[in-house]
């Protein structure tokens, strides 16, 4: 059976493995999440700048480093909008430097999480960051 997609999630990362990661643990925990896989910062302004109001996504994935327009430029450019500035974004990047997260943070990042290095790992924070983000 299909599931009905309550939220839309936007997993922006310059990684192809680390987006299906992501996608393949949304999928194991059974989230009725419409994921939406993009690959740098410019494709992500372009689609949230395309979509229509009720379409934005519920919640923002997003890689810290990648080439191009980075995490830091999108955080500053989404939480200076008007109209993006409610998404919550939950930086989502390989750093654990107390900078990094201090950065984000001041810039309105919801959460920094430090990608793990096992598949287990990570099916556990996508279902922690469903709780917090996406189940109401």
């Amino acid at each position: 059976m299909k599931k009905t997609a309550l939220h839309a999630v936007y997993v922006v990362d310059d990684d192809a493995d680390d987006r299906q990661i992501i996608s393949d643990a949304f999928d194991e925990i059974n989230h009725a999440t419409e994921l939406t896989l993009i690959q740098n910062g410019t494709e992500l302004m372009e689609n949230l700048h395309g979509s229509p109001l009720p379409k934005l996504p519920s919640l923002i994935i997003l890689d810290l480093n990648m080439p191009g327009k980075d995490g830091r430029e999108i955080l500053k450019e989404v939480k200076e909008s008007k109209v993006l500035r409610h998404i919550p974004i939950v930086v989502f990047t390989t750093s654990s430097f107390d900078k990094d997260r201090e950065t984000c943070y001041h810039l309105g990042a919801n959460c920094f999480v430090t990608k793990p290095s096992s598949y287990d790992i990570m099916l556990e924070m996508m279902q922690s960051i469903s709780k917090l983000w996406l189940i109401q």
